[in-house]
């Protein structure tokens, strides 16, 4: 695939171009350019992100760094299987835990919930950074309500992070998710305050919790443009609301379930992370298929 002439490859990270000593300089130089290009697309345009991490990986799978990146550019293409072997591979490479509430979320996109709340109840959640641990919380949230426990879902994003005035680069999305529980369990007042939360922490408009705000308070946008002269009358304005996103990936809306509060203290007593009085551990992961997150 082309290369821009504007990308020389020193653009990805020191630690990256570290790795990438281990390889000849010019294949080093050649995997370093499609990694950057990699970066580049990935939000924009996945698909070619997508191909270009297939070039890389086609000329440096042993290098950790190549099989993550290609791992997160399937991830953006929705092909979660290809996803998370990639980043199974990066991880028995190095060893390192970072990946995990990723390869849960892919568990999610495979249809398989039920392994992403084992995944979150696994002892390597403990060795997460705070935010990976509220990464790990989202997705949680997110498979109960794949699995239409609407209330199990609400008392797990409830925790110190939802509760803290301080922000934090995951309190947008963290706030987002709760607003976005609420309001599907009928909770409005509750929703619009949270949403109106969101707002405030999201500064680099990561959510489209400003919008949400808005289509809850009745706000019409009107086109500007419409009212000069010989253009048409003033329209409205048509609004597009994104699905919601209250993790790494899109959750399947879902009925309100009667999830009582003893339900959910039995159901998700794990040893997670800790939550507001409790609630919310989920449940221990199985030994078993511990071991098969670890194949």
């Amino acid at each position: 695939m082309p290369i821009p002439e504007d990308v020389t490859g020193e653009e990805i990270d020191k630690d990256v171009r570290q790795e990438l000593q281990s390889l000849p300089k010019t294949l080093a130089d050649d995997v370093a350019k499609n990694l950057v290009m990699v970066a580049r697309l990935i939000d924009e345009d996945p698909e070619g992100a997508y191909g270009y991490s297939r070039v890389a990986l086609r000329l440096a799978s042993r290098v950790a760094a190549v099989r993550e990146a290609a791992g997160f550019a399937a991830y953006a293409t929705q092909k979660y299987s290809e996803a998370l072997a990639e980043f199974r591979a990066a991880r028995r490479m190095t060893g390192n835990v970072d990946l995990w509430p990723v390869m849960a979320d892919c568990e999610r996109g495979l249809g398989r919930p039920e392994k992403a709340l084992d995944m979150a109840g696994a002892p390597e959640v403990h060795k997460l950074d705070k935010a990976g641990q509220v990464e790990m919380r989202l997705v949680a949230a997110g498979a109960r309500r794949d699995m239409d426990q609407l209330d199990a879902a609400i008392v797990t994003l409830q925790s110190p992070e939802l509760a803290s005035s301080s922000v934090q680069p995951w309190t947008a999305r963290l706030r987002y998710a709760y607003a976005d529980a609420l309001l599907e369990a009928g909770r409005e007042g509750e929703a619009r305050e949270w949403f109106a939360k969101a707002v405030e922490a999201d500064k680099d408009g990561s959510t489209d919790a400003s919008d949400r705000l808005a289509e809850m308070d009745g706000v019409e946008f009107v086109d500007a443009l419409g009212d000069e002269e010989g253009g048409p009358e003033s329209h409205e304005a048509a609004q597009s609301v994104s699905a919601p996103d209250d993790d790494l990936n899109s959750d399947s809306d879902s009925d309100e379930d009667d999830v009582t509060d003893e339900d959910v203290k039995d159901d998700m007593s794990g040893d997670v992370v800790d939550v507001q009085d409790d609630k919310s551990d989920l449940g221990e992961k199985d030994d078993n298929d511990d071991k098969d997150d670890k194949d």
